[in-house]
């Protein structure tokens, strides 16, 4: 989609688990090198009928009864009538009524085996509490985004802006196409994606200015530790010279971990609950989810001001009017330490790995979480498992008695580590690590709001798309493959053979394709056919075309399975048509596959959004 006016500004968006943030700069005069970007602060509704503005939206859906809120109570500067009511106020009203609360929509879009377009939040509500699908969230929070942006600049619709929309590094590609399509539908099209750690160290860069050269040198490995909301996003990026100056490469990123803020909450819940049932006091479901909102607040309180030694909770009873209806406890600091420092950042060897249990064959519907809450045991295995991810690099050499891949600086982002005790804890642990192995210890890039980082990242990254600053060498996150079944004849009890088929090698850059005209296939047309994908983000020696007959798990991950109808364009339904593939990382930042007719270059789209909802 190509943009109707030459963009006056360039606008980061963070569309992240528990906040939304904009930032945006001024690009229209570019004879000057100079950056200056600010983020704006977001108008939403606070409690009903109070409109305020802060620099951060938070994700959160309030699905209000009918009789519950008046038109007046909703209104906001740009519509009497909002189609969804989110921000501070969903929050506000979702800590007491949270059946009615839609959150996390970010991390079910990247839940295989569910339909992210059906309505299933809140999850678990019910009957009576009407539902929105993941991908409708998405769409609410970039609508209320670009309408806050429309009202306070109305001579420059964000339609006609470069927009850079930010995900997790390890967002699948239907994911990614999700994303893009939430863009599309509140008029975005051409917004770009880019990678949440990225967006970080850009936002380092530009905070930092020209010093930033002082601050890392060739042959560093910046590992760029990510703790949100909803998941913990790890990166490793390598700098390099080139013609004398230095280049950013990123170089490995880690699986989609279901990992941060929202499980701690959760975690200090379980913590007060054993307290009060041992005080004789039970709690009903709705009540807990409410304890859990709570425990929110009494975290980031406790964790970021150091004169407070514990923090009071008050658990509504319904039905009652009174005080002495209501159930008091309260969290102390010394409880926040051990559940979330020892829980959850435990000190442990490097040759620690995450717990594998075997699950149990029913499960109630919800979000794959982590089932090892241990985000330093899940950092061992992430070095572990790219110990060999710059031996392609010029000027990185890796210690001989290396078990994992040595780090010399680390960036932290996300709202989790702005907690001194989470990052210091952190730091101590990577450091035993490289301690123990003779090697250096990683010194802390510092200098980045963490709340707000991967938006202003995300804005420097429109400036730095116009060939000003400094461009971190990205490309495709992973080498993706595709499923071809062998034509073997059938044997009772042994399903077909599967070769895994490259069709997007590692770093493959934006707006680059690579077809595979060689290579035949027989692509089922007019019926249901279902494809299967893979990822790999360990296997950079292949290229396009290259067939795998056999892997381990730790080599290829199978993505969600895709069932489609292409359609039969004049052929017979189940016909079998002759093609070759063309893969494309595009513009946007997607992954796009085609099949292409042999015969008359008709090309089929294999869309990655669609999912089969297992």
């Amino acid at each position: 989609m190509n943009i109707p006016n030459t963009p006056r500004f360039s606008i980061g968006i963070d569309l992240g688990t528990t906040h939304c943030v904009m930032s945006y700069a001024d690009i229209g005069n570019f004879e000057q090198d100079e950056f200056s970007q600010q983020v704006m602060p977001i108008p939403q509704l606070t409690a009903p009928g109070t409109v305020e503005s802060y620099l951060q939206l938070p994700s959160f859906i309030y699905q209000a009864h009918e009789s519950e809120l008046t038109e007046g109570d909703v209104a906001l500067p740009w519509t009497n009538k909002p189609r969804h009511l989110a921000g501070e106020i969903a929050r506000n009203l979702g800590g007491k009524t949270p059946i009615r609360l839609v959150s996390s929509a970010k991390s079910w879009l990247c839940h295989s085996g569910v339909d992210c377009k059906a309505p299933l939040l809140p999850s678990e509500a019910p009957e009576e509490v009407e539902r929105i699908s993941p991908f409708q969230a998405t769409v609410a929070y970039l609508e209320h985004l670009r309408d806050a942006w429309s009202n306070d600049h109305p001579d420059a619709p964000m339609e006609q802006q470069d927009i850079v929309i930010t995900v997790p590094a390890s967002f699948d590609p239907a994911a990614r196409e999700l994303t893009t399509e939430a863009a599309r539908n509140v008029g975005l099209g051409h917004a770009i994606l880019l990678e949440e750690p990225q967006a970080a160290l850009y936002s380092w860069i530009e905070k930092n200015n020209a010093d930033w050269r002082k601050q890392v040198h060739i042959g560093d490995i910046i590992l760029v530790i990510d703790i949100g909301g909803g998941t913990t996003d790890l990166s490793l990026i390598a700098v390099t010279d080139k013609d004398g100056n230095l280049e950013f490469n990123r170089v490995a990123i880690g699986d989609h971990i279901l990992l941060g803020g929202d499980n701690m909450d959760l975690a200090l819940a379980y913590t007060v609950k054993a307290k009060l049932d041992a005080e004789g006091k039970s709690l009903q479901p709705w009540q807990f989810q409410a304890l859990t909102h709570s425990c929110r607040d009494a975290k980031e309180k406790l964790l970021n001001n150091s004169e407070l030694d514990n923090y009071p909770l008050v658990i509504a009873n319904r039905g009652s009017s009174l005080i002495g209806g209501t159930l008091r406890t309260e969290l102390t600091r010394d409880e926040v330490n051990h559940v979330l420092v020892e829980g959850f950042l435990p000190h442990i060897p490097a040759s620690a790995r995450p717990v594998v249990r075997a699950r149990t064959g029913l499960r109630t519907s919800g979000l794959p979480y982590a089932q090892d809450a241990g985000i330093t045991r899940h950092l061992a295995a992430f070095l572990a498992k790219q110990q060999n991810a710059t031996v392609e690099l010029d000027g990185i050499n890796l210690a001989e008695n290396a078990t994992f891949i040595h780090p010399t600086a680390v960036l932290f982002n996300g709202g989790v580590l702005k907690a001194s005790t989470l990052a210091n804890r952190l730091m101590d642990v990577l450091n035993s690590w490289l301690q123990a192995e003779q090697a250096p210890a990683a010194r802390l890039l510092t200098g980045n709001d963490l709340d707000l980082a991967v938006a202003r990242g995300a804005a420097y990254y429109g400036f730095v798309r116009k060939g000003k600053g400094v461009r971190i060498k990205g490309g495709a996150a992973a080498s993706y493959y595709v499923g071809i079944e062998s034509a073997m004849p059938s044997v009772p009890g042994i399903p077909p053979e599967i070769q895994a088929l490259c069709i997007a090698p590692f770093g493959m850059e934006e707006g680059t394709q690579q077809e595979l005209p060689i290579e035949e296939f027989g692509l089922v047309i007019g019926e249901p056919v279902r494809f299967r994908f893979f990822a790999s983000t360990t296997r950079r020696e292949d290229h396009v075309g290259t067939r795998l007959n056999h892997w381990s798990r730790d080599e290829l991950a199978e993505l969600d399975e895709i069932e489609i109808t292409l359609n039969k364009e004049g052929g017979r339904p189940g016909e079998i048509i002759p093609v070759h593939l063309c893969a494309a990382v595009t513009e946007l930042g997607t992954l796009a596959l085609q099949a292409v007719s042999k015969k008359d270059q008709t090309r089929w789209k294999i869309e990655f959004e669609v999912r089969s909802g297992q």
